[in-house]
């Protein structure tokens, strides 16, 4: 199968971070949120907020909370058994436990970031004919193929399960489009060619 023609992809550069907004925990606040998103397409060039489901807001939760009471107060003690070792400036110990805690305090930093711009949604709370954050899209490749992806954030991402990131070249190809509607995508192999044949929201 030939697909009627190329398109090309839409260009959606990554979410802006500054400045932080504030995260929606009231059950008016998301459908509020939703609506409004969906309303101009879910274009995420615009939003600075980082969408996710329930299961990657609560996998971001669990590694803050593991870092901040296991793994802080562990490089701490590591330090200070270090120092007693004597002089510093020849101490390998002390320099890769200090080097250990500036990477811990760097990600307990970007994850507090990312949750505090946190959008979380409910995929069976949407509904439209175009492609969203959340959507499961069936595609016909050019061999007649059929595939399924759920458009997610990066923390749930996993093609072998059937699940994209919303901001890889296929997610931002299939974002915003509609049932019948052809998308490009650029691989290591080639251009690559598919057809909307679905769009649900499970």
């Amino acid at each position: 199968m030939r697909l009627k023609s190329p398109r090309s992809s839409p260009i959606i550069p990554p979410p802006p971070t500054e400045p932080p907004p504030q995260f929606c925990t009231s059950a008016a606040g998301p459908s509020a949120t939703l609506r409004k998103v969906l309303k101009r397409d879910f274009d995420m060039a615009s939003a600075d907020k980082v969408p996710m489901l329930e299961e990657g807001h609560r996998k971001l939760n669990d590694e803050l909370r593991r870092l901040k009471s296991e793994e802080r107060p562990a490089v701490v003690e590591a330090i200070e058994a270090a120092r007693a070792h004597g002089d510093l400036s020849e101490n390998a110990e002390y320099h890769a436990a200090k080097e250990r805690q500036g990477h811990i305090e760097a990600t307990i930093a970007d994850l507090e970031d990312r949750l505090s711009r946190a959008m979380v949604i409910d995929p069976k709370s949407l509904s439209g004919d175009k492609v969203v954050f959340g959507a499961t899209v069936t595609l016909l490749d050019e061999d007649e193929k059929k595939v399924k992806y759920q458009l997610v954030g990066q923390v749930e991402a996993d093609a072998n399960q059937g699940r994209i990131s919303y901001n890889s070249p296929l997610g931002r190809a299939l974002i915003g489009r509609q049932v019948g509607e052809e998308v490009e995508v650029s691989t290591p192999s080639g251009d690559r060619y598919y057809e909307i044949k679905k769009i649900e929201f499970v």
